[in-house]
């Protein structure tokens, strides 16, 4: 079978925000990319017959399976460069390739917030576990990548319930409030505007109360979610068709929607200023795509500052969370092992299955003919017999199955099935009968 898993990403290590949110697949568009993950560039899905798009603030990665790496690689190249309607050298060389282990790797350390902004932060095994819901939702993943985010979401839970590397409060909502409050000289007794009430506005808003702020305004597109938000922090709530006025009465603000499109325009927030040319305002866009046009930091009395801004930010808990680091490796390299000894099995489990079949069928035709000849048995003698033939094929069977299963963890799987296959006349599996076998014989395991 040769399938290998395949990783084709971007993130803040490789692209400034100006060309991730270019990139970025979000909502509605995220649910029609992965409709339309398995017919990209009209290859059918037996090319890439499973994919599952994570796209954040950070990153944008596409995980797939693929029996052709160089052509899987290709299509998922156009497949982006069409989606988002781009060229593909505006972007190709700022994104990285990663296959089987070291892709599988790279999730698993994603999940468990390592490949992170900010090291360890929370946000992103959600964004991992929503980004497999909405493959699933969708019909885009499969067997593979459903067991690969399976273990990578274990991971990250598992980093974040038996090491300290969550407990400290660093995420890109509390780096905003660290950087408001260094700028400010402190939040007590300012106005915070929240310019989304999603969980990023939230976590922002929560961290500005925390930290002091007098005021806590929370503005968004649906008044009911604001209004949700915004009780819990005995704030208030407001539609974005309140903009100006809340502008016009925020010391900071942070916009944190989903809007594919600008919020804050240049000439909404000089209208702002000019209620209060006195008092300076600061701007901080944690949101890919941005909120705010860009020029709206050339205006007098405002500073502007987006997502990648706030990688200056050095809070006091980065050396606590350094030291765990080692620890939340360890488990992210158990998980990837675990997955990668599973994934290492479908090109060994179909033949072990189909040679037990063969063997069976050989048993079964040969008992029943020595069960004839031997004419009047007991019922006794007869379960004799019969336990005698099936404990003979186990045992024949027993010693080819390990070295199968040894080879394929080594890597040379494939060389071995293809001489078993031969000697045997089996046939050669295809992808989606290698998938079910392994989901059978891990079912079959367990139960045992």
């Amino acid at each position: 079978m040769s399938s290998h898993v395949l990783l084709l990403g971007i993130n803040h290590t490789t692209a400034p925000v100006a060309l991730r949110e270019r990139l970025a697949i979000n909502g509605a568009a995220l649910n029609e990319a992965l409709a339309r993950f398995g017919q990209a560039n009209g290859q059918g899905p037996t090319l890439l017959p499973e994919g599952i798009i994570l796209s954040t603030c950070n990153r944008l990665e596409m995980y797939a399976i693929s029996n052709d790496a160089d052509r899987g690689f290709e299509i998922l190249v156009d497949f982006l460069a069409r989606h988002r309607q781009l060229a593909a050298d505006e972007f190709s060389h700022a994104l990285y390739r990663k296959v089987d282990k070291e892709a599988v790797d790279h999730l698993t350390q994603v999940a468990c917030g390592l490949d992170s902004m900010i090291v360890g932060e929370p946000q992103v095994l959600g964004q991992v576990i929503e980004a497999y819901q909405a493959a699933l939702g969708q019909r885009a993943s499969g067997a593979v990548l459903n067991t690969l985010f399976r273990h990578a979401i274990r991971a990250g839970k598992r980093a974040h319930t038996e090491t300290a590397i969550g407990q400290y409060a660093i995420s890109v909502p509390s780096a905003a409030a660290t950087l408001a409050e260094q700028l400010v000289g402190g939040l007590k007794g300012r106005v915070v505007l929240v310019m989304g009430a999603g969980e990023m506005g939230e976590i922002a808003a929560r961290n500005m109360m925390l930290r002091g702020a007098s005021g806590i305004l929370v503005a968004n597109r649906t008044y009911d979610r604001a209004l949700a938000v915004a009780r819990q922090l005995d704030g208030e709530a407001m539609t974005f068709e309140r903009q100006a006025e809340a502008l016009a009465r925020a010391d900071i603000v942070v916009t944190a929607t989903n809007a594919p499109h600008i919020i804050i325009t240049r000439e909404k927030a000089a209208t702002a200023m000019a209620q209060r040319p006195d008092r300076p305002m600061v701007i901080i866009d944690i949101a890919v795509p941005r909120d705010t046009d860009p020029s709206v930091g050339d205006i007098p009395g405002i500073r502007l500052f987006d997502i990648d801004d706030l990688r200056d930010v050095v809070h006091e808990n980065i050396e606590a969370r350094q030291r765990e680091i080692p620890h939340v490796l360890e488990i992210a390299a158990e998980e990837t092992d675990g997955f990668m000894q599973w994934f290492s099995a479908l090109d060994v489990v179909p033949t072990i299955s189909q040679l037990r079949e063969r063997a069976q069928e050989i048993k079964d035709l040969e008992l029943d003919r020595a069960l004839r000849r031997l004419g009047n048995l007991s019922e006794r003698e007869r379960r004799v017999v019969c336990a005698l033939a099936h404990t003979l094929v186990n045992k024949l069977l027993h010693e080819p199955t390990v070295r199968l299963k040894e080879a394929a963890s080594q890597g040379d799987g494939y060389l071995y099935t293809g001489m078993v296959r031969e000697l045997f006349g089996l046939e050669i599996p295809g992808y989606y009968s290698a998938v079910q076998a392994a989901e059978l014989a891990e079912a079959r395991a367990a139960e045992e």
